[in-house]
């Protein structure tokens, strides 16, 4: 059984080790950033949404049901938001609810 000293003791090197990975990057990169990181942060953003789109609608079965409905309307609202506002928060936002309502409300 794990008394109070160790268990203060694991907190402690758990908080040291997320620290020291927390401040790895700016240590290692005091001067300037490399172009290859610059170049991730342009191309992983588009790389993860893309990756989400395809999880999300992989299991909308066509043959049965509301045909996916639900989910284009949702996607189209996220399309048309993100070109009205450029606001990612807000496009996700906006069509997580309005998926949530046709599925509750609409298409039950």
């Amino acid at each position: 059984m794990i008394d109070a000293s160790q268990s203060l003791i694991i907190i402690a090197v758990m908080a040291g080790v997320t620290m020291l990975l927390r401040f790895l990057p700016f240590i290692l990169f005091s001067g300037s950033t490399p172009k290859f990181i610059l170049y991730l942060g342009e191309v992983l953003p588009y790389a993860v949404i893309a990756m989400l789109v395809v999880y999300c609608l992989k299991g909308i079965d066509f043959l049965s049901g509301n045909h996916g409905l639900p989910e284009f309307i949702a996607v189209l609202l996220v399309v048309l938001l993100h070109k009205w506002k450029h606001n990612t928060l807000l496009s996700i936002l906006g069509g997580t609810i309005c998926y949530m309502l046709l599925v509750q409300l609409v298409f039950v």
